[in-house]
């Protein structure tokens, strides 16, 4: 899949309480009402991370954005997506808890910001697969702004590659 040359912003999707399908597509939606959407991922089932033990399994997809009218201003991006999240049901209530809706801001256009609420490329992104797997499909030769390493080489010194759902958009 080629995305076109415009800049692009990455979102990573994720949901595993209530019809996370549903929350996914409900999210997408919503991402598509700020910019352009370019691409989705395939959705991948993938076990909890962190937090509180015996969590459901999460749904957890990429969506790429055609971001050229948020460049210079990826904090109002940021806090658009915490608006999508409110507006989806997502209450806050412990860290790396269960959700109806996670939304993260992975990549802007190469963009680094690496203090204050919003840091760019997102600090924990080469250590998730179920991040990397999803941005791969939408783009996959993306490359980390600071480190240089493409997302496949991250994803292969993982080893808890995540597992394509059933689910679809």
């Amino acid at each position: 899949m080629s995305l076109p040359s415009e800049p692009t912003a990455y979102v990573a999707l994720g949901a595993n309480l209530g019809d996370r399908a549903a929350q996914l597509r409900a999210a997408a939606e919503e991402l598509e009402r700020l910019a352009p959407v370019a691409a989705r991922s395939r959705i991948y089932a993938c076990p909890a991370v962190g937090g509180p033990p015996g969590q459901p399994d999460y749904l957890n997809a990429v969506v790429a954005l055609r971001a050229g009218a948020w460049l210079g201003r990826e904090e109002a991006l940021l806090a658009e997506l915490l608006g999508i999240e409110a507006r989806l049901g997502r209450l806050r209530r412990e860290r790396w808890g269960p959700r109806l809706i996670d939304l993260d801001l992975l990549d802007v256009a190469g963009a680094v910001r690496l203090g204050g609420p919003l840091r760019l490329p997102h600090p924990r992104l080469e250590e998730r697969a179920f991040v990397l797997a999803p941005l791969l499909d939408v783009a996959p030769a993306w490359r980390h702004p600071l480190t240089g390493r493409r997302a496949v080489d991250a994803l292969r010194r993982l080893d808890d590659a995540p597992e394509r759902s059933a689910e679809s958009w």
